[in-house]
């Protein structure tokens, strides 16, 4: 790695990622490591130019205060201790803070701003060069961010050594499978195995209403379509996931509890054949959006929105029906179309649509109808935990409901879901 490091060590804090990127956000590459590093897992780290001892209300751990190892004080490092518990020598002004944080990082360490994309890019490309050497990579390719820009990265690295299975299980926005096939096979000439898996999908979730049921479905049917895919293949070694760094904080610290498990965070099989390629893992997910942008990849797909793994199946409520299903894709794509045009593409953190599994009485070319409503959604967050719901202006509301109700066929209403987070969530399933 070419790039300087301040290396931040949690003591107990819930700050670790805020402080991570504040430093980042100097242009100084950071990375979070546990308060007990020895002295051998601290040098191997490249080019570490100070430490922060991140301080915090978890800082006692079974009736003991925790402490930074012996290495630390003996690794002739800047130091700068941190406590968050609100006490005088960390500012709650931010202005203040980051003045404090770029004169340890500046003055004291005397770190180089080189951390940015072009930088990352080319350490990553040796490092998966290195690993990987004359051998092959395989990578499931669902046309998310995170893989999609893994696949960018290993494409620029090792080319036609990297297979990418991507698996059309039909729950996905319009338009989506024929944009990964587009882009990867046609524009990067990536080796794509194209997989439609749709009625068999659709078949396994038929009747079933529960949805962590039809989650449960969809992720272990995934796993069996990929699994067969790679066992056509000979000679792959590598597995490429799109596990980035808040992946690996939320699922848990020695001092902090997990926030949620990740599949690709300690979730993979002992018995994994294959070893792990993971490029993003010290990424945040701002940061994995401007690497793809570096790498080329489509405004569409970079920007792509938050999207559950289930996708629209969490989307149609109850049991999921084709026809039901084609109105939330169908409904989904004019709003965010009618968003585009209106400006609130990149403004609004998700917006999408649901259909209930009810209908209700409508008029439709002076004859009776009885069709199903489509939901509205609109909402934005800094760390999903809360939500607040979007502002829309009535008159977009007005052009969005004529035009589903004219164009989408089983619908006659159309609602919005005015619910913040607490009390509602943002996915209705």
């Amino acid at each position: 790695m070419k790039q300087d490091m301040i290396v931040i060590l949690d003591l107990g804090s819930e700050q670790n990622a805020q402080i991570a990127r504040e430093v980042r956000a100097l242009g100084v590459y950071s990375e979070i490591h546990p308060h007990d590093i020895t002295a051998q897992a601290l040098s191997a780290l490249p080019n570490v130019k100070g430490i922060i001892l991140n301080g915090g209300p978890n800082r006692v751990v079974d009736g003991v205060e925790i402490d930074a190892s012996r290495a630390v004080y003996d690794s002739g490092l800047p130091l700068m201790a941190v406590d968050h518990k609100g006490e005088p020598d960390w500012p709650a002004d931010d202005d203040a803070r980051r003045a404090m944080l770029s004169g340890f990082v500046f003055d004291l360490c005397k770190a180089q701003p080189n951390w940015n994309m072009e930088n990352f890019i080319a350490d990553q490309v040796e490092l998966i060069r290195r690993q990987i050497g004359e051998k092959k990579v395989l990578l499931a390719l669902s046309g998310g961010v995170d893989s999609s820009v893994v696949a960018a990265l290993l494409i620029r690295a090792v080319g036609k050594q990297l297979t990418c299975v991507h698996v059309n299980h039909g729950l996905l926005r319009q338009g989506e499978p024929e944009q990964v096939v587009q882009v990867f096979r046609h524009q990067m000439d990536a080796n794509l195995i194209y997989v439609d898996a749709v009625d068999r999908f659709l078949d396994k979730l038929a009747g079933v209403a529960d949805p962590e049921r039809k989650r449960k479905i969809i992720g272990a049917e995934f796993i069996r379509v990929f699994e067969e895919e790679a066992r056509k293949l000979e000679g792959i070694d590598f597995l490429a996931q799109g596990t980035i760094y808040p992946d690996i904080i939320e699922s848990g610290t020695k001092t902090a509890k997990a926030v949620k498990a990740h599949h690709n965070v300690g979730g993979l099989p002992e018995d994994l054949k294959f070893e792990l390629v993971e490029p993003l893992k010290m990424l945040f997910k701002d940061e994995v959006r401007a690497c793809g942008k570096a790498l080329g990849l489509p405004d569409a797909m970079v920007y792509r929105q938050p999207f559950p793994g289930p996708g629209l199946g969490v989307r149609c409520l109850g049991a999921i029906t084709r026809d039901r299903l084609e109105a939330v894709r169908a409904s989904d794509a004019i709003l965010r179309e009618e968003f585009h045009n209106a400006g609130l593409e990149g403004k609004v953190w998700q917006y999408f649509t649901v259909v209930p599994d009810f209908k209700s009485v409508g008029v439709r070319d002076n004859k009776r109808t009885f069709d199903w409503p489509v939901i509205l959604r609109a909402v934005n967050t800094v760390d999903a935990m809360t939500a607040t719901v979007e502002d829309v202006p009535f008159a977009l509301l007005q052009k969005i409901t004529a035009r589903i109700t004219a164009e989408v066929p089983g619908v006659n209403r159309v609602l919005y879901d005015l619910t913040p987070k607490p009390t509602g969530t943002i996915e209705w399933e």
